[in-house]
């Protein structure tokens, strides 16, 4: 890997986590539109370059400012050159997958993500396969992964899923991911309809943060659910989000680490973000040491567990933009 493009520059752009866009760039291909999680209703793009990806919003006020630079494009921090590279075109969301949120509603109230407050529409299933159909025949789509809020309840929620994925199944050979709030038994009947990786966010695996940001959550049945996912999709088929700069402490998350490593899970360390509609009292965007610091700890229980993100092939762990990802990006 060529290093112009560090893991260290990487983790300053992510703890800025914005970018001004040159009006040239302003093109449909290269310009996202985020309908799930704390990003919901914003806009990015993503950079790549030397074999690493990243992803930025798009905010008027960002000290960084991504402009046309010969055959590609070049980022300024304040005037100055941070890196250059190309622009990705986003496909559905993600490049290469197709990266879809089924319900772009909510009735859990987390402190963190605007989604219940925005309360968008929820997709078809014949929705979701012709926006599948889309991206397949735009070329290049290497998985599908689906996301979704909750609607109605997380039982119901997993009943749509398992009919889309069923119907995904039939038509597709590619890796499926599924990001759900879990149920009882959404990882049997999910691993059974043909999904091949799932995904259950802990947030923050700190107990006094957590009652807070995400009141209608419940932090020990995620845990059971992740183990219990792992029977059954198996080790690094499994990963988990856990928001970065809460209010946690360093110690906190390591052990935090240990926790979800041990139970075979891939850690996704992921950077709060701070809405100018959502000022969220008393987060802030971790520092590009923080990250760095955090991202060789999560490298260190994976390497005593076992895993390694290399094997993950849908949603957030192979796509690497949003976060510092042991062992792909350092």
């Amino acid at each position: 890997m060529d290093d112009s493009f560090t893991a260290e520059i990487k983790a300053k752009l992510i703890s800025i986590g914005s970018v001004r866009l040159d009006p040239a760039l302003e093109l449909p291909e290269y310009v996202g539109r985020s309908t799930a999680g704390p990003s919901a209703g914003g806009r990015s793009v993503f950079f790549t370059a030397d074999s690493r990806r990243v992803r930025l919003s798009i905010r008027d006020n960002s000290p960084l400012f991504i402009r046309l630079e010969g055959e590609g494009v070049a980022i300024f921090h304040d005037g100055s050159l941070v890196a250059t590279g190309m622009l990705e075109p986003v496909g559905a969301h993600c490049p290469h997958q197709a990266y879809i949120t089924v319900s772009e509603r909510c009735i859990f109230h987390c402190a963190f993500c605007p989604v219940h407050r925005i309360q968008g529409p929820v997709k078809s299933q014949d929705e979701v396969l012709s926006l599948v159909d889309e991206a397949y025949a735009r070329g290049n789509l290497q998985a599908i992964s689906l996301t979704a809020g909750i609607e109605a309840s997380p039982d119901h929620e997993v009943d749509r899923m398992e009919c889309i994925v069923t119907a995904l199944r039939k038509q597709y050979d590619i890796p499926i991911g599924v990001s759900v709030y879990p149920t009882y038994d959404s990882s049997e009947r999910l691993y059974a309809a043909g999904a091949d990786e799932i995904k259950y966010n802990v947030e923050t695996m700190d107990a006094d943060i957590f009652s807070i940001v995400c009141p209608e959550q419940d932090l020990d049945f995620i845990l059971n659910s992740l183990l219990n996912a792992v029977r059954i999709f198996g080790k690094n088929k499994v990963s988990s989000n856990s928001i970065i700069g809460l209010g946690e402490s360093d110690e906190t998350v390591i052990s935090g680490l240990e926790t979800i490593t041990g139970l075979g899970v891939l850690p996704v360390l992921r950077p709060v973000v701070i809405h100018p509609t959502n000022p969220l009292p008393g987060a802030e965007r971790p520092s590009a040491e923080r990250l760095l610091k955090l991202g060789k700890a999560a490298k260190e229980a994976m390497n005593r567990h076992g895993l390694t993100p290399l094997n993950a092939r849908t949603m957030c762990v192979p796509c690497t933009g949003c976060d510092l990802t042991p062992v792909i990006d350092f």
